[in-house]
C-alpha cells in the first residue's frame, strides 16, 4: 500500500519534526494534540524551522510554503480518518500508548497503518491493545525527527509484510534510512547507547568534568558531532529516564539511571523542552 496521507498524534518536539519530515516526503499531513496550544506551537516550530532554512539559502521559499501548506491542523482524530497512516508520537509511556492506539484503531478504516513511536517499549505489548496487531508497527526516530536519517522500524510479533514494505517505502520517500529491527527493548541504538549516556551522567555527577568539558572530549575524542549530555538534552531527560528504567530491568544495572537523572526528571529539567537540562536554554 502507498502512504499518502499522514495523521501525526502529538505536536511536541518529536511529533513537530515527524509531520515535517513526512510533509517534505510528499505527504499531505494532518496533526493534532490533546493541547490545542501544543499544536500551535508545533506549527510554529516547523514554520521557524523551514523560515531558517530560507535564510541560509538551502531550501526556496515557494518549496517552503509548499511543505508546510501541506500540514493541516486538525482538533482530533475523528477529524482525519481519510488517512493510509497514524502516525503516533505522544509521551513514552506504555499507558498511554496503548490508550491513544486503541482509540485509533476504533476510528480508523481498516487498511489504516498505526505506528508507535518510541524508543523502547514493546510494539507487541502495544498491538495488544488494537484490533488490528498486522497493521501495528514501530519507528523509532531520533531527534530532530526531520533532520536525522536514522529511524529504526520495528516489527512486532504480528507485524505483516505489506505493513513493514508500507513503512519502510515512505520513509525512504521521506530520504529517511529505515533500518528494520526485531521487537526486542532498546532495539539496536538506545540498547548500545544508554549506558554511554548513564556514565556520562555519572561521571557529571562525580565531577570528573563539567558538562561542557565531558562533551567536547566525546566529540573530539571519538569524533561526534555532539556530546552526550547535550544530546541528552535534546532527546528529553524524561525520555531518557523512561528508557533507562525499561532497559535495566531487562539487562541489569548497567543501564539503571542515575539518581541525578531522576532528580532533574522530578524537577520539570526535561532539556530543550522546558529551557533547562544539563544545560540552560537558549544556549549562549
Amino acid at each position: 500500500m502507498e502512504i499518502k496521507k499522514v495523521v501525526v498524534i502529538g505536536m511536541g518536539l518529536m511529533g513537530s519534526g515527524i509531520a515535517q519530515a513526512y510533509a517534505e516526503g510528499g505527504c499531505e499531513v494532518y496533526v493534532t494534540d490533546i493541547s490545542e496550544d501544543m499544536v500551535k506551537k508545533g506549527m510554529a516550530s516547523i514554520d521557524k524551522f523551514l523560515s531558517k532554512a530560507v535564510s541560509k539559502g538551502k531550501l526556496e521559499q515557494s518549496k517552503k510554503d509548499e511543505i508546510f501548506g501541506r500540514i493541516t491542523p486538525v482538533k482530533s482524530i475523528e477529524d482525519a480518518t481519510d488517512v493510509d497512516l497514524a502516525q503516533e508520537a505522544a509521551p513514552e509511556n506504555m499507558d498511554i500508548k496503548k490508550q491513544i492506539h486503541a482509540q485509533i484503531d476504533a476510528v480508523m478504516p481498516e487498511h489504516v497503518i498505526q505506528a508507535v513511536c518510541t524508543s523502547a517499549l514493546c510494539i507487541s505489548e502495544i498491538a495488544s491493545a488494537t484490533k488490528r496487531p498486522g497493521k501495528i508497527i514501530g519507528t523509532h526516530f531520533h531527534s530532530p525527527a526531520q533532520v536525522m536519517k536514522l529511524v529504526e522500524v520495528i516489527r512486532g510479533l504480528n507485524t505483516s509484510d505489506e505493513t513493514a514494505d508500507s513503512m519502510e517505502d515512505i520513509l525512504k520517500k521521506c530520504r529517511k534510512l529505515p533500518i528494520v529491527v526485531s521487537d526486542s527493548p532498546g532495539f539496536i541504538t538506545s540498547r548500545v547507547w544508554c549506558p554511554f549516556g548513564m556514565a556520562a551522567i555519572q561521571t557529571l555527577v562525580e565531577g570528573v568534568g563539567t558538562a561542557e568539558s565531558i562533551d567536547a572530549a566525546i566529540k573530539s575524542g571519538f569524533n561526534h558531532p555532539m556530546g552526550p549530555l547535550e544530546l541528552m538534552d535534546i532527546i528529553g531527560l524524561d525520555i531518557m529516564l523512561h528508557a533507562a528504567e525499561d532497559l535495566s530491568e531487562n539487562f541489569g544495572p548497567a543501564y539503571a539511571p542515575p539518581p541525578r537523572l531522576k532528580t532533574m526528571v522530578a524537577a520539570g529539567q526535561l532539556g530543550v523542552k522546558t529551557g533547562q537540562g544539563f544545560y540552560k536554554y537558549p544556549r549562549k
